[in-house]
């Protein structure tokens, strides 16, 4: 049986994001938020996430770099952890985040590089001296 766009994006996102944060999602779904939740899920992921052209690894490293460029923080949390799920090392995510601060600015830089390091050391993956 095919997938529907709507299932494979769900899948993707747990898979990239875990099951805690989808479980949560689910479970905070309502009637307001519910409509821009199910675009996410059926269009940001099932739909373009799904195109094999890009790995989810090189998708999430886009992600995340896009996010820091436009400071969205929240969203960078989600997304840093998801690139840790999708196989991005340390050392990847920081050179994300260099790049950002040569091509978007520094302090779009420093913010990403903060966020980053809080979702990393939240995981145990870093510990700055």
């Amino acid at each position: 049986m095919t997938k529907t766009r709507l299932e494979a994006g769900r899948e993707i996102l747990k898979q990239t994001l875990g099951d805690a944060y989808y479980e949560q999602r689910t479970n905070s779904t309502n009637s307001f938020n519910g409509p821009l939740r199910h675009l996410t899920d059926e269009y940001c992921f099932g739909e373009v996430w799904t195109d094999e052209t890009l790995s989810p690894k090189q998708r999430s490293m886009l992600v995340i770099a896009l996010l820091a460029c436009m400071g969205r923080v929240h969203e960078l949390k989600t997304h840093v952890s998801g690139a840790v799920n999708n196989g991005c090392s340390v050392e990847e995510i920081r050179a994300i985040m260099m790049q950002v601060a040569i091509y978007c600015g520094i302090p779009a830089g420093v913010e990403g590089t903060r966020t980053a390091e809080a979702v990393l050391r939240e995981r145990n993956l870093i510990d700055v001296d």
